[in-house]
């Protein structure tokens, strides 16, 4: 073996120690859970076969990263707060978490100084029934999705990390990315995402086109994304210790040595980055509403 490849299988075998993937959860023989991968987009789990792989409601954290400055977007109080639909955006977030049937816990991460009025208007006038806590963010995503992980509560096995300028989420959505976790014990984590249909190119800095590669191999990601909470954890410790800085959750786990699979949801889970984004969303919900 190359020193290079020992040197990786050294690191994934540290990442997934036996000891704790003999606790974890086996996946069954019958295939009752279906191919994640081609799931539909309308995917609708069963819940009972959740239960019964060993997933219980409040063994999963739900992170809801509101911390961005909204600088892209143009408004110096962020977006998060931004009416859609008649309430901030935010509140349409936490609300999809808040219907699943997996989620026990919501962790909202957004600025010190936002956590006061995050709460009065996005969180009280809702009625929410999952137990909602607040975790100063970072300077960096990366930072504050730490922020949610130390805040996640004593108990936790899963935490699914999502973008709070998502306010479209499904609920289903979450409860399948959890249930395809819990069904495969070989999984450090799953994303949701669509295989990419728009032709890639490959170009230099000046757009100069260098290739066009194969796009089946190509995934467009988005959140939520779930993990078991000791593996990310431990991809967070591996990534402060070599200066790693990932695009999202599931790189740092990946870089780690862990093992994430994609899976198939909704287009329509649009976040919102810039002001031209909104109309579409707000289409959209409304659309749901009626």
């Amino acid at each position: 073996m190359a020193a290079n490849e020992h040197a990786e299988a050294s690191r994934a075998d540290a990442f997934r120690p036996e000891a704790s993937r003999s606790a974890e959860i086996q996946t069954e023989d019958d295939g009752c859970f279906g191919d994640f991968a081609t799931m539909p987009a309308m995917y609708c789990p069963d819940f009972s076969r959740v239960e019964e792989a060993g997933q219980q409601r409040g063994s999963v954290c739900a992170i809801i990263v509101a911390g961005g400055t909204g600088s892209r977007f143009g408004n110096p109080g962020g977006k998060q707060l931004v009416e859609i639909a008649g309430r901030p955006m935010l509140s349409w977030t936490i609300e999809a978490f808040d219907r699943t049937h997996t989620i026990g816990h919501i962790v909202v991460v957004c600025p010190e100084e936002r956590c006061a009025e995050y709460r009065a208007r996005a969180v009280e006038p809702c009625g929410f029934e999952t137990p909602i806590t607040f975790a100063d963010a970072g300077m960096t995503r990366q930072d504050s999705t730490h922020a949610g992980l130390v805040a996640a509560p004593e108990g936790c096995a899963y935490v699914a990390i999502h973008d709070g300028a998502r306010p479209l989420i499904r609920p289903e959505t979450i409860d399948a990315a959890v249930q395809a976790l819990c069904a495969d014990a070989d999984l450090d984590g799953v994303v949701c995402g669509q295989p990419a249909i728009d032709t890639l190119k490959i170009a230099d800095p000046v757009g100069l086109i260098d290739s066009t590669p194969d796009r089946s191999q190509f995934w467009c990601v988005q959140t939520p994304q779930v993990f078991r909470i000791d593996a990310l954890r431990q991809a967070m410790d591996f990534a402060a210790r070599t200066g790693f800085v990932g695009t999202d959750d599931a790189s740092l786990v990946e870089q780690a040595g862990g093992l994430v699979r994609c899976i198939e949801a909704p287009r329509d889970n649009l976040k919102v980055t810039v002001p031209e984004d909104l109309p579409l969303v707000e289409a959209i919900m409304q659309m749901r509403r009626n």
